[in-house]
């Protein structure tokens, strides 16, 4: 099993995510027979990815500096999905700048499943 978490700008985050679950990883995971291991989650933060424009600038009064709300997104999949799904959500992700976000995944040590 594996964790992908991304970082990507806002005005993308919807693309992100409409390409991840339109891709055949996602499918054959979850629709398509397979075993559901897959879970998405969103969170809005504030970090310091470079503004694409004006309207992303934002000062935050609580951490006394500029930040940006970009979102992080957290992926479980299986081992064999991973590459695919870290490439949907690259190609996805981009705005034409050289550093759109950050994709970082992670193996996970031990799944334990609530029921």
């Amino acid at each position: 099993m594996k964790e992908i978490k991304a970082y990507v700008h806002a005005n993308r985050i919807g693309a992100v995510i409409a390409a991840l679950k339109g891709s055949s990883a996602w499918d054959g995971a979850v629709g398509g027979g397979g075993t559901d291991t897959h879970n998405l989650t969103v969170y809005v933060v504030k970090g310091s990815l470079l503004p694409v424009d004006e309207r992303e600038r934002h000062y935050s009064v609580e951490l006394g500096d500029e930040v940006v709300n970009e979102y992080k997104l957290e992926l479980t999949c299986a081992d064999e999905h991973a590459d695919e799904l870290v490439e949907v959500i690259r190609t996805s992700a981009r705005t034409g700048q050289p550093n759109a976000g950050w994709v970082f995944v992670t193996e996970v040590a031990r799944t334990v499943p609530i029921s």
